[in-house]
């Protein structure tokens, strides 16, 4: 299925081939959809993304591109990347093999869109993707968006990272060097516990920029307490929300980051 003002293009590295939507001018970033695909609400934070000045690459992992969020289809994806062997959903301690692809897509996107490197924002299921790409020097600007993997099913799997001890070397290099990591999550979101957050604030210290939005009873803005998918589904785009907070940070992100000349002359 095509996407309304992308081009498309089949990408295949080591034997794996997968479609990738690209639009927009600029640095490149790679959006990872969540669960269950590239949804219409996916589709709308990519864009919104390349109108800000950037390349978006929008690799189709799963699901139907542009079909509509509903449970049963939530529920059906999430069975498909438990079985699947490119996704390792109680893994710790060692990261999705399709994080190699990804990695590939990624030198390419900085091969073809120059500048200082590239994005990467990964959300729910492929939220701490973005680590696992930092291993990759081309990766300048990784965001952790509801980090869901591993399932928080005891309490290593709650801490977890979904990162190799390796990689998670490198990672720690990478943000003392000044490559930071930007993550967040709903306070009380089942799937993102907080020792997860508190795991990469050990790990990561000042290198790591936490969002955390308050959706505990009674907050002052009404956010749900199954609210989840802070630039997607959850998203309230009305200045001084704090998910369109979060939206411009990890915009002003990514141009400070791929883009730093604008980024002064903006402050």
């Amino acid at each position: 299925m095509a996407l309304e003002g992308y081009d498309h293009f089949d990408f295949t590295d080591d034997g794996v081939t997968k479609p990738v939507y690209r639009r927009g001018s600029g640095p490149a970033v790679v959006v990872m959809h969540e669960v269950p695909g590239i949804t219409p609400e996916v589709e709308a934070f990519a864009t919104r993304v390349a109108e800000t000045g950037f390349t978006v690459y929008l690799p189709n992992l799963f699901g139907t591109p542009g079909k509509p969020l509903s449970a049963g289809y939530a529920a059906g994806q999430i069975v498909r990347a438990c079985i699947s062997r490119e996704f390792s959903v109680l893994a710790a301690r060692a990261s999705s093999p399709i994080t190699d692809w990804l990695r590939a897509l990624c030198r390419r996107a900085h091969a073809e869109c120059g500048g200082p490197g590239v994005g990467a924002i990964g959300m729910c299921l492929t939220g701490n993707f973005a680590l696992s790409l930092m291993v990759d020097e081309a990766v300048m600007a990784p965001v952790l968006s509801q980090p869901s993997l591993p399932f928080g099913v005891s309490k290593a799997h709650r801490t977890g990272l979904h990162l190799s001890d390796a990689d998670l070397a490198v990672v720690k290099t990478r943000t003392k060097a000044g490559c930071g990591v930007l993550g967040m999550r709903f306070t009380h979101d089942p799937m993102v516990p907080p020792e997860r957050f508190e795991r990469l604030r050990d790990e990561l210290g000042s290198g790591f920029e936490a969002i955390e939005i308050d959706s505990s009873p009674g907050n002052a803005f009404g956010i749900g307490r199954m609210a989840h998918s802070v630039v997607t589904k959850d998203l309230v785009d009305e200045a001084g929300h704090p998910t369109r907070a979060a939206l411009d940070r990890v915009l002003g992100f990514f141009t400070e980051r791929l883009r730093p000349d604008e980024a002064v002359v903006l402050r």
